[in-house]
C-alpha cells in the first residue's frame, strides 16, 4: 500500500475559505493545494457551524430584536478526490458547504419577550470551519480549523 511520503501544502497553498451569502444562508468554500502525496484517494471532510440571530414577530406582525443566538449546523461535507486526480504528488482540493438557518424558530429559541412570538428573518454567522484531509481515506494527514470571529477570507490553522 503506497502512502504519502511527505505530504505538505505548496507555498501559499494552506487551506483558505471564503464565506458568502446573506440572511439565513452562508456558503463556505475552502481550497488548498497539496504536494508530496502518495498514489491513493484523498478525502476531505469539511464541517461548518454557525449561529443565527432572529427578529421576534408577534401575531400582529410587529417585530423586535431577539436576544438568543440559535446554533445552526453542523453541516458535514465529505469529498473524495480520486488518486487519478493527483499529478506528480500534487493536488488542489476545493470543497463547498452551505449552512442554512431555519426560516422560523420558536419565540423561546429566539429569546423573544413572549412565547407566543415567533423568531423570523434569521441573520446567520459562520462560527467554525473544520477541514480534515485524509490519505488514504480514513487516515488524517492534516486537521485544519478556524473559529470565531470569522470573516472572509478565512485562513485555517493546521
Amino acid at each position: 500500500m503506497a502512502t504519502a511520503a511527505s505530504p505538505h501544502f505548496k507555498k501559499n497553498g494552506e487551506p483558505t475559505c471564503t464565506i458568502s451569502g446573506t440572511g439565513g444562508t452562508a456558503t463556505v468554500n475552502c481550497a488548498a493545494t497539496l504536494a508530496g502525496l502518495g498514489n491513493e484517494d484523498v478525502r476531505v471532510i469539511q464541517t461548518v457551524s454557525g449561529e443565527a440571530v432572529y427578529q421576534c414577530q408577534n401575531n400582529g406582525g410587529n417585530t423586535a430584536p431577539g436576544q438568543n443566538r440559535v446554533l445552526v449546523g453542523p453541516v458535514v461535507t465529505p469529498v473524495i478526490f480520486p488518486a487519478s486526480a493527483i499529478k506528480n504528488g500534487n493536488l488542489t482540493v476545493s470543497v463547498t458547504s452551505t449552512l442554512t438557518a431555519p426560516a422560523t424558530v420558536t419565540g423561546a429559541e429566539a429569546g423573544c419577550p413572549n412565547p407566543n412570538w415567533t423568531g423570523v428573518n434569521p441573520v446567520l454567522t459562520v462560527t467554525s470551519i473544520s477541514f480534515v484531509i485524509e490519505q488514504p481515506v480514513g487516515t488524517p494527514i492534516f486537521s485544519c480549523s478556524a473559529s470565531d470571529p470569522l470573516s472572509s477570507p478565512v485562513r485555517l490553522t493546521c
